[in-house]
Order: C-alpha cells, then sequence, then structure tokens
C-alpha cells in the first residue's frame, strides 16, 4: 500500500475515493429499479501524506444532481491509532452517471435531492458546467499517442515516458463485467509515480489528480495500456499526462479505443520527507512546448485551490 518512505501510494487512496463514491451515488439512484454505477471524472488533491499504520475514514456526500448525473464530494482523513491524531489527507470530487441493469448503454435520469440553501445548487450546477467543458476538451485531445522514443536524453519527455499493459480479469469488475473506475485509477497513479520517479530519481509523491476523465468503459477480457509522460514542471512539482487504452481481446469486431485520460501531479521528497528541486523539463518539439505552457496554466489553478483547501482543512 505505500512506497518505501512509508507514504501510501496515491493510487491506492483513490480507489477507496471511488468505492466510497460509487456507493453512495448507486444509494441515491436504487429508487429506479436495477441501476448500476459508471464514474465519468474524478478531481483529487492530496493535502497531507498517510502513512503505513495509520486509519483511513473516508466519508462520501451528494453535492448535486442533474438529470443524467451526481456529483459526489469525498474527504479522506487518517488517524494515528495510537494518539488518537488525525488529519484530513484528501478532498475530491467524482461525477457518475447512472446504467440501467438491462442495457448498460441506456443512461438513467438521477432523482433530485433537496437543497439546503438555493446558493448550493447555483453552485454545483456551475461546477457541473465546468467538467462538461473540461471533458469536451479533453476528449479533443485523444488522438494522441505515445511512442518510444530511441536513446533519450535525461530530463527529456522521452527519457521518462512509461506504459503498462494489464489484462482486466474478474476481480477488476463490477458485477456486469466492467472494471472499477478505483481499479483503472490505482494503476494511472501507478505509471504516473513510475515516470516521476524516473525524472528526478528521488523519492516522489501524488499532490493532485486533475481531472480523470472516463471516456468509455472497459470490459472484462480486454488489455489495457496505461501510457504515461511528462508534460511540465514547475522548481517543486511535476504534471505527468496518463492514457488508457483500451484493446476488446475478447471482441474482434471493435477497435482498440481511448478509455480514460487524466493529469496527475508529483512532488519530489527527500528521505526527511522535505521537498526538493526538481529537474526541468527539457522540450524539443513544438507540441512538447505546447503541453508545457498548457500543464503551467494547470499547474496556477491547482495551486490556488490546494492553498485554498489546506487553509480550510
Amino acid at each position: 500500500d505505500a512506497n518505501v518512505a512509508g507514504n501510501v501510494h496515491g493510487g491506492t487512496i483513490l480507489k477507496m475515493i471511488e468505492e466510497a463514491g460509487a456507493i453512495i451515488s448507486t444509494r441515491h439512484c436504487n429508487s429506479q429499479a436495477g441501476v448500476s454505477r459508471c464514474p465519468s471524472a474524478c478531481q483529487a488533491l492530496f493535502l497531507s501524506p498517510m502513512c503505513i499504520g495509520e486509519g483511513a475514514n473516508v466519508s462520501a456526500e451528494i453535492t448535486y444532481t442533474s438529470r443524467h448525473s451526481v456529483e459526489v464530494q469525498v474527504n479522506v482523513m487518517s488517524e494515528n491509532i495510537l494518539t488518537g491524531a488525525k488529519k484530513v489527507t484528501n478532498k475530491a470530487t467524482l461525477w457518475y452517471v447512472p446504467l440501467s441493469l438491462k442495457n448498460v448503454n441506456k443512461v438513467l435520469e438521477v432523482p433530485p435531492i433537496q437543497y439546503a440553501r438555493k446558493e448550493q445548487e447555483d453552485e454545483g450546477k456551475k461546477r457541473y458546467e465546468e467538467q462538461k467543458l473540461d471533458r469536451l476538451e479533453t476528449k479533443q485531445r485523444n488522438g494522441d499517442m505515445i511512442y518510444p522514443i530511441i536513446n533519450p536524453e535525461p530530463h527529456t519527455v522521452g527519457y521518462s515516458q512509461s506504459s503498462l499493459i494489464h489484462l482486466v480479469g474478474p476481480s477488476d469488475c463490477t458485477l456486469l463485467g466492467f472494471v472499477h473506475g478505483g481499479v483503472t485509477m490505482k494503476l494511472m497513479d501507478e505509471v504516473a509515480g513510475i515516470v516521476a520517479a524516473r525524472h528526478c530519481k528521488t523519492n516522489i509523491v501524488t499532490a493532485s489528480v486533475d481531472a480523470i476523465n472516463f471516456h468509455e468503459k472497459i470490459k472484462k477480457g480486454s488489455v489495457i495500456t496505461i501510457s504515461g509522460r511528462m508534460t511540465f514542471t514547475s522548481n517543486k512539482s511535476m504534471e505527468i499526462e496518463v492514457f488508457v487504452d483500451a484493446d476488446p481481446f475478447v471482441d474482434e469486431s471493435r477497435e482498440r479505443y481511448r478509455a480514460v485520460s487524466a493529469f496527475f501531479t508529483y512532488v519530489s521528497l527527500s528521505k526527511e520527507g522535505k521537498p526538493l528541486p526538481v529537474p526541468q523539463l527539457l522540450t524539443e518539439t513544438e507540441d512538447e512546448k505546447r503541453r508545457f505552457e498548457e500543464g503551467k496554466g494547470r499547474y496556477l489553478q491547482t495551486k490556488a485551490k490546494r492553498q485554498a483547501e489546506v487553509q480550510q482543512a
């Protein structure tokens, strides 16, 4: 569950977060006969590290519903079971859509929730519109591919890029035979962590996840390729773009397709757990320079949001 420094892997925490979101959204939609859950997007902040031996408390709340989707806010708190000290380690927002059990391609309507204040509904609607726009922008990038580079120079994009191939088995899937969102996120975090560690050659930890977008479901028996590449570096953080491509191994009628995409941010730490400077990413092509500038914009937005959440926590 943890790295060599004793910090719990970001992917392990993401898996718990998604499980909590799936449970509460399923409970809410169960007023309609037979629905399953499918995550459509996720954003997460890692405010403080969780360590081996601590207890993890994951709490979830539905904060907005549209006609066909549910917004779930999840908080994670760690507890030192010897001293009783508690701290907020993670905050995340997930979006789910309800699917019919009889026809998994049919999206059902979501029962509305009652808001305590009109402002809560207005704020939720604003977040809903923002994530819809982000998903549209991400889909437009889905033609991108990551190809191997022969003898890359250190600290270039090609030097640290990594891929992992995984055969989707029954233990990865829901009762309907589709991959759990948390399983996918854990694999994505693993690949992103390898990219970050290759780039800086130090201990690394997940700082945030920006817009994990689930574009299409992944069936049991598929072969998935999780690929990651560095897109941006600041003085003390790294952004890694991660793709998940699915190859329907048992369904020869369908070609390989892009299933999931996301941006992960990592920080480099010393043996004492202190932030270390990150080697500057060397961009070589026009596409790499463009992605670097786009990453810089996301970095500034996430930094401001993170500071606000840390103060609140």
